[in-house]
């Protein structure tokens, strides 16, 4: 159940760290490609709601309807019609700590933990309005995630050896998590992915020339011991009866077949693997001799770039594996490092190219954040102006919570007109 609780903290976490791996997989497929999609329409900026009537006095510390029974929700942040709770906020602090503990394990000084902690607390507000701009945005497209939804939740129900869906919800519920925001929480992070891969990811080339100089100018980085690049299909068999392995066995060998006959390992691996690396199109990792399981040493050492095992019988299950790349030991050559090359190159670029894009996407929003609560965004460290620390009166929301809302934006004539056009 441990591998369980680490699942449930990555997806509660709503962190744009893990954003640039879809790049990552992007950039093997677009190489250095050129051309690149026209962007789609920009949002239009939206009108915001209108303010509600306010209290007088400052901020409740208690709920201003006794009204038993009803959770009260304070909100700090307001993205276009979308709110940001206390309680979101708190959980995903609460959850970036979780992760630089459970990064840090073994090898930080209690120091080091607790600035690693602050240090990620402090971007959490911007990582949640980063968040629901991203999945707004996404919406506004028309992106659908529902299918990849569905599948990275039997991934995880697979990993944890349940034997349904039902299962998994009921291991989701004992660790403290509602069932919903656990599946809302993939679906935002899924979305948000798309969206930087188009918006963002598929717009940033990088050209033969520039990869070149890269090599020449790091060419003592790419001297190196005798290494294999793999990428893997698996068939999971683990928590299956014997009378599903004919089956199981049969995708293989389809998948096999299919790569066999020309088709891209990559896309077969994303369609076939029960592997979680599958959204990487199969990508396992770059070994050493004495790194893999000696009989599997021997197989992929004595095989050359591209090729293929067979079907192999594992503890796990079914598995095939390419040799993506060999790398003899010494100098290697540029043809062999230049994906490489490409893909770091491509990620440098990626991250401050996602930044400016998201500072576009607020200058497009309407974004107010409650006083006491600061909110580090864009580059250069620049904050977004605070709101009044008048509150507006509480309404309902879904039926069965109730949010404190606060009122607009002091001295910013851009909220001023927003909220007079709402009028």
């Amino acid at each position: 159940m441990r591998k369980l609780v680490v699942i449930l903290m990555l997806c509660a976490a709503l962190c744009l760290a893990a954003l640039p791996t879809n790049g990552q997989a992007q950039s093997q497929d677009k190489k250095s490609s050129s051309q690149a999609p026209p962007p789609a329409a920009a949002p239009t900026k939206p009108v915001p709601p209108p303010p509600a009537q306010k209290l007088r006095g400052s901020a409740p510390t208690q709920p201003v309807d006794p009204n038993a029974g009803k959770t009260i929700e304070e909100i700090i942040a307001r993205v276009n019609n979308e709110i940001i709770t206390l309680s979101e906020y708190e959980k995903a602090k609460q959850s970036a700590a979780e992760d630089a503990k459970l990064e840090c394990q073994g090898r930080c000084t209690p120091e080091q933990l607790q600035t690693d902690i602050e240090e990620r607390q402090k971007n959490v507000l911007r990582d949640l309005i980063d968040q629901s701009l991203l999945v707004q945005r996404g919406k506004d497209m028309g992106v659908s995630v529902k299918p990849e939804v569905i599948k990275q939740l039997d991934q995880i129900r697979t990993q944890n050896k349940l034997a349904s869906i039902d299962e998994l919800e009921k291991a989701v519920t004992s660790e403290g998590m509602n069932w919903e925001d656990f599946q809302s929480n993939i679906e935002n992070h899924l979305l948000t992915q798309k969206v930087i891969g188009s918006e963002v990811g598929s717009h940033i080339t990088i050209t033969d020339d520039e990869i070149q100089k890269y090599y020449q100018a790091h060419r003592s980085e790419f001297v190196r011991p005798e290494q294999v690049a793999l990428r893997e299909i698996q068939v999971n068999t683990q928590g299956k009866s014997a009378d599903e392995l004919p089956a199981l066995k049969k995708k293989a060998e389809t998948a096999l077949k299919r790569v066999q006959d020309g088709e891209d390992f990559g896309e077969i691996a994303k369609r076939y693997s029960d592997s979680s690396t599958k959204d990487q199109g199969g990508f396992l990792g770059v070994y050493k001799r004495g790194e893999l399981a000696k009989e599997l040493e021997d197989k992929v050492f004595a095989m050359k770039r591209n090729q293929l095992t067979d079907v192999l019988e594992t503890k796990q299950g079914y598995l095939i594996l390419q040799v993506l790349e060999h790398y003899d030991e010494g100098q290697q050559s540029l043809d062999k490092v230049r994906n490489e090359i490409t893909e770091k190159l491509y990620n440098e670029r990626l991250e401050p190219a996602v930044r400016a894009y998201l500072r576009t996407l607020r200058e497009q929003s309407y974004v107010i954040i409650k006083p006491g609560y600061q909110d580090i965004a864009g580059g250069g460290g620049s904050e977004i102006q605070e709101v009044s620390a008048t509150p507006e009166v509480s309404k309902q929301k879904k039926g069965h919570k109730k949010f404190l809302l606060f009122g607009k934006r002091s001295g910013s004539s851009s909220a001023k007109s927003g909220a007079d056009s709402g009028k």
